[in-house]
């Protein structure tokens, strides 16, 4: 069954939360922004890190302008827009959030380096753990970073993540003036349209 496919399966997980891995932010304070993710998803995508409303909220890409939810459904991952509150419903779809960083910050360009390449070994064993087929990093800056892939670019990497074939997708952020909806929606096309080859 690919990505986008309703599942129905008891007893599932709803979410994992990052207080239960004992992830602290800046100063050792818990972060309760919690990770959408179960065993054997289809696709985990990973964000940089909780905007400063996310992290308020409790909510993945919450920001208003943020385009995650518009190109996740447009490009026929999601079959209605999703709200930033519906997030648990990515589970039914074989579908999954984390961060690379905990932290939460205006821009993610306030993260240092060192907290992304720590965000990169932790993503490792999330991924190890949980065995997603795939795993969509969202922001070629942050990845290249993250795992010392200084040319990297979007789309498909030869390298894999434990298992888990890698992507890396446009950063969604409003801030992105590189990509359209349009464009993002594109790219995430084209990783689900790797995802339902590979069923």
């Amino acid at each position: 069954m690919g990505a986008g496919a309703r599942r129905d399966r008891p007893g599932r997980v709803r979410l994992h939360r990052l207080a239960a891995r004992g992830r602290r932010g800046a100063g050792g304070g818990r972060v309760t922004l919690p990770d959408v993710l179960k065993p054997g998803l289809d696709v985990l995508f990973c964000g940089i890190n909780p905007g400063l409303l996310s992290a308020a909220k409790g909510q993945h890409f919450a920001r208003p302008g943020n385009r995650f939810w518009p190109a996740l459904h447009l490009s026929g991952f999601t079959p209605r827009l999703l709200k930033p509150s519906e997030q648990d419903e990515l589970l039914d779809l074989g579908l999954g959030i984390t961060n690379l960083a905990a932290r939460p910050t205006a821009r993610a360009d306030e993260l240092a380096d060192e907290e992304l390449r720590a965000g990169g070994e932790r993503l490792t064993e999330v991924v190890r753990e949980y065995r997603p087929r795939f795993v969509a990093i969202v922001g070629v800056t942050a990845y290249r970073t993250a795992f010392g892939r200084k040319t990297a670019r979007v789309g498909p990497q030869d390298e894999r993540i434990a298992s888990a074939r890698l992507w890396v997708l446009p950063n969604p952020s409003g801030l992105n003036a590189h990509y359209s909806l349009a464009a993002l929606a594109e790219v995430f096309g084209e990783l689900r349209s790797e995802v339902a080859q590979a069923d």
